[in-house]
């Protein structure tokens, strides 16, 4: 049994009939006990991009192995945790089948903003992922298992925004399972605005004072610019996260 990424063992795929081929809805029972949210629609997405390869019967019916229940976990528990694209998941488990080591990012952060220690320096400049690395809009709407009417209404919004080549990178692939787990309490687009709105407050302010060391002629100070406008954006998260806190904690006594 392959090692998950997460260090769990795969026990969706260790559930499995006790090895018996098993049809694509007891696969779904066997993964909604750790993925609610999981559908057939996203199973037979993720057969379609070559990500699991179950057998088929003469009269054309699915039937998955346990192996093929483990990768679907493996599959979803990457997505879940570390919000990385198919094809980043795809050569990842191919790695592991290897027997090699991989390097994951770190659980529930899609990028490095949120990377640092408490009261910690900023790091390196990381480029822009490729686009060959973003998530196209077929597989975040089986991602986040939300229509197209839904994320055109979030697009509308400004919440989440494709890149000119029409990919969404980590950042979007983010917020968007935000937006759609937000929605789930009957929070609505309209509900988000002021998050929206506040975060671009932030940001502006975030860049107030980086811009001087942008425009520096010392590339070295121009990259220290881009740490600490990431330095600050953590910080910025983490004071967010306490204040939300600090005023529920108020309105309950």
């Amino acid at each position: 049994m392959l090692q998950t990424p997460s260090g769990g063992t795969g026990s969706s795929g260790a559930a499995a009939a006790e090895g018996r081929l098993v049809s694509i809805g007891t696969v779904l029972n066997l993964l909604r006990e750790e993925f609610p949210e999981v559908t057939i629609s996203k199973i037979r997405f993720l057969e379609a991009e070559g990500l699991v390869e179950p057998q088929r019967t003469p009269s054309g019916y699915r039937k998955f192995s346990t192996a093929d229940v483990e990768r679907l976990g493996q599959v979803l528990r990457m997505q879940r945790d570390h919000y990385l694209p198919l094809k980043v998941i795809r050569e990842h488990l191919d790695a592991l089948a290897r027997g090699e080591r991989v390097q994951l990012p770190a659980p529930g952060q899609p990028r490095d903003v949120l990377d640092l220690p408490e009261g910690g320096a900023a790091g390196t400049t990381e480029p822009e992922p490729p686009a060959a690395a973003r998530t196209d809009r077929e597989e975040l709407l089986a991602t986040t298992g939300v229509t197209e009417g839904e994320l055109a209404e979030w697009e509308s919004y400004g919440l989440v925004t494709a890149h000119s080549d029409g990919g969404f990178d980590a950042d979007s692939v983010a917020v968007a399972r935000l937006v759609a787990d937000l929605g789930r309490f009957g929070l609505e687009p309209r509900h988000l605005r002021s998050m929206k709105a506040a975060a671009e407050r932030e940001a502006a302010l975030i860049e107030q004072v980086v811009a001087p060391l942008r425009r520096h002629r010392n590339p070295q100070t121009r990259a220290h610019a881009e740490a600490t406008a990431r330095e600050l954006a953590a910080l910025s998260v983490r004071l967010h996260a306490a204040l939300v806190q600090s005023a529920l904690r108020i309105r309950s006594q």
